[in-house]
């Protein structure tokens, strides 16, 4: 059952942010949707925000807005990362390392959806895997001794999705050569990221590593994930299903990401995300976690094979 008592019954709320001045948050896709307004409230709070982003024209237009609400001293700037690219993701890093002296969080919010047709990478992956699992994996690799120099942390945004394919991972055919599906591949790429989250949490613990690793979900909520991927019915369904009660704002989407970016005190193992109804919308808390999520075998064969597919070796 989800657990809304450790926050009270109006669940985890921004109300709870301290003063943020002084810490550094880099969020991945944050110039729209949740990771805008996850920036949003960190900027708000004090905190200097880094965006990553691919269209360096849209996040230039959000620095500008930003800038605009919150005062032309607000701390928040992009770097040009397309997730789909591993040699982008590589550079992005590097421009990181060399700009951005701290990082007391790197909040992994980017994804794609519901792509109606299998497309691959300039890397030979499919795409929704190679950009939310394989783009994440390497910059949370390379950029990881930053992390840990403040004793930081990594955010994954999952997804209720991770629960509509085949649950596990299909290892015989990862790009989905024979049996695409714009859900079950999703999902796939979705459930790929939570079982890096988790399996990163246990190689952390043996390594003696103080850095935390948290997951959650948006739940239902008003962002233009799948305008942006998904085919004429998928959209016309989403859109239709903006309307409802049962849709959130983007802004209540961003909570749990902040949330596990700053809270002290959340369980590793867990999944923190809305906890009404279907755990769609209602107040943040911990949720419900499925154990196929976190399956020790396949988390190691995926750990194994995401480093060969990036070609980065995490040293742990």
């Amino acid at each position: 059952m989800a657990d809304t008592t450790t926050f009270g019954p109006r669940g985890w709320t921004p109300d709870r942010l301290g003063p943020q001045n002084g810490k550094t948050f880099l969020i991945t896709g944050a110039n729209a949707g949740t990771g805008f307004q996850a920036a949003r409230i960190l900027l708000g709070k004090g905190a200097t925000v880094v965006m990553l982003n691919r269209s360096a024209g849209r996040s230039e237009e959000a620095v500008a807005k930003l800038k605009e609400e919150l005062g032309a001293s607000a701390e928040v700037s992009f770097v040009r990362t397309d997730l789909a690219e591993l040699g982008s993701v590589r550079d992005a890093a590097a421009e990181v390392l060399e700009t951005v002296p701290r990082i007391d969080a790197l909040i992994c919010n980017a994804a794609i959806a519901q792509v109606p047709t299998q497309k691959l990478t300039v890397d030979g992956h499919e795409s929704m895997l190679g950009t939310n699992h394989y783009g994440h994996f390497l910059l949370s690799g390379l950029l990881f001794e930053r992390i840990e120099e403040s004793n930081g942390r990594i955010v994954v945004v999952a997804s209720l999705g991770y629960k509509m394919g085949i649950r596990t991972i299909q290892f015989d055919d990862m790009n989905w050569d024979g049996n695409y599906h714009q859900n079950k591949t999703y999902s796939q790429s979705k459930l790929a990221q939570m079982m890096f989250a988790y399996e990163l949490q246990d190689r952390l613990v043996a390594a003696d590593k103080d850095v935390k690793v948290h997951v959650c979900h948006p739940g239902s909520s008003r962002t233009s994930l799948i305008s942006t991927s998904g085919n004429l019915a998928t959209r016309t369904m989403f859109k239709l299903m903006s309307m409802s009660p049962m849709v959130q704002s983007a802004e209540k989407g961003a909570y749990p990401e902040v949330m596990c970016a700053t809270e002290d005190g959340l369980e590793p193992r867990a999944l923190y995300g809305p906890t009404g109804r279907n755990e769609w919308v209602g107040p943040v808390g911990k949720g419900t976690l499925e154990p196929f999520a976190y399956d020790k075998p396949v988390m190691e064969r995926l750990w194994e094979l995401s480093e060969k597919q990036t070609g980065f070796d995490w040293k742990l």
